[in-house]
């Protein structure tokens, strides 16, 4: 399983080579996802734990105490577990047997559904628009790290020091936020493309939402690394099924860090600067489904007979084609994930540091790759 923790309201926004301000006032969210939508067993466990009512159904029914369990995991406080986890998931450490869900749910979706309960919901997202300054004449990329779900700061830093250190060396203008209120039209226009950092839980209110899918629908590009794809519960199932094309399963645990074989597919048009192989260690990522059945071209797979493909309580992890980095076209936008990098000294493997420059410039600036879509 993966790990916790949620940042309610970071400070300001950096960019590369100076801060960028964030206006004040900006509205209270009220389209956040899941605003009206009754409690059940599949809600985000934050947001059973943030009421007073569901909490006690829950506690009433188990015996059990959800406070005291991982404070990792019960954290109501962004970043935290609890925002990617629901009660259905969270079974590990709840207790909860499969037979109980059932009366549990049904008692959960009687509750009413309180202006408070909708304003706790809507906290953790924000309507904060940064100005941002951006050169002009030069490709424009967007660094986003709002996490509500797990923060990995050492993974987090040193990816978003890798991707500076690129558009340095490329010439790219690029900047940093973590206010999900720059997903809008009118910000986004200025983009080449879009990198998720580690982006953990959900962020986007229903309008940055669409605004986003637009954006790549009609020609933007995205990049996702390692944590983008890493939660254990999806509330959005066009970025889980369509944009990433594939659900998180889990990685090994003991250890949970392992030395394998990465294959590279040398026919693909990102691997030219890439060797045939190469070897590493990373969290290794599995899918409970393939990128492959959404159109997805891949990059890497890993080679499952190099290390050891079990995860938390024996489970098997083993996927047979396993993917491990992937391409595709979103309507008329590209698409570029990786599943390495939960290590920060994965950032600096020349390798790796190639796949993502590669994959990245292919995201910003080959406007042709997709244009049919």
């Amino acid at each position: 399983m993966r790990k916790s923790r949620w940042l309610l309201a970071a400070a300001l926004s950096l960019m590369v080579g100076g801060l960028a301000s964030t206006p004040a006032a900006a509205k209270p969210v009220t389209d956040c996802p899941l605003r009206d939508a009754p409690f059940s067993v599949d809600s985000p466990l934050i947001d059973i734990l943030l009421s007073p009512s569901a909490k006690a159904i829950v506690e009433t029914t188990t015996g059990k105490t959800l406070d005291k369990g991982p404070p990792r995991f019960v954290g109501t406080t962004p970043p935290t577990f609890a925002a990617i986890l629901t009660l259905r998931s969270a079974s590990m450490f709840t207790g909860l047997k499969a037979e109980a869900l059932p009366d549990i749910d049904a008692r959960l979706r009687k509750l009413p559904i309180t202006d408070e309960d909708r304003l706790a919901r809507c906290a953790r997202y924000d309507n904060d628009v940064p100005a941002l300054k951006l050169r002009p004449g030069k490709p424009h990329i967007l660094l986003f790290e709002k996490i509500n779900g797990f923060k990995d700061e050492p993974s987090v830093n040193a990816a978003h020091t890798a991707f500076v250190d690129m558009a340095q060396r490329k010439g790219w203008d690029l900047v940093t936020t973590d206010k999900a209120g720059a997903i809008n039209p009118t910000t986004l226009k200025q983009f080449d493309a879009v990198v998720w950092n580690n982006v953990s839980g959900d962020v986007l209110t229903l309008s940055q939402r669409a605004a986003f899918r637009r954006f790549l629908e009609s020609g933007g590009g995205f990049v996702g690394v390692h944590g983008s794809a890493g939660d254990p519960s999806y509330f959005w199932d066009w970025y889980a099924d369509k944009l990433i094309g594939a659900r998180f399963e889990g990685h090994p645990m003991s250890p949970q860090f392992q030395e394998a074989r990465i294959a590279v597919d040398t026919t693909n048009p990102l691997s030219a600067a890439l060797p045939a192989e190469w070897r590493m260690t990373d969290e290794w990522y599995s899918f409970s489904t393939n990128p492959r059945k959404a159109g997805a071209k891949i990059v890497l797979s890993l080679d499952e007979s190099t290390y050891n493909p079990v995860g938390p309580t024996n489970v098997d992890l083993r996927m047979g084609d396993h993917p491990l980095a992937w391409m595709n076209c979103i309507g008329k936008g590209r698409m570029f994930y990786s599943a390495i990098g939960h290590r920060p000294e994965t950032y600096s493997q020349p390798e790796y540091v190639t796949l993502l420059e590669t994959g990245l410039a292919w995201a910003v600036t080959d406007r042709k790759a997709c244009s049919a879509g």
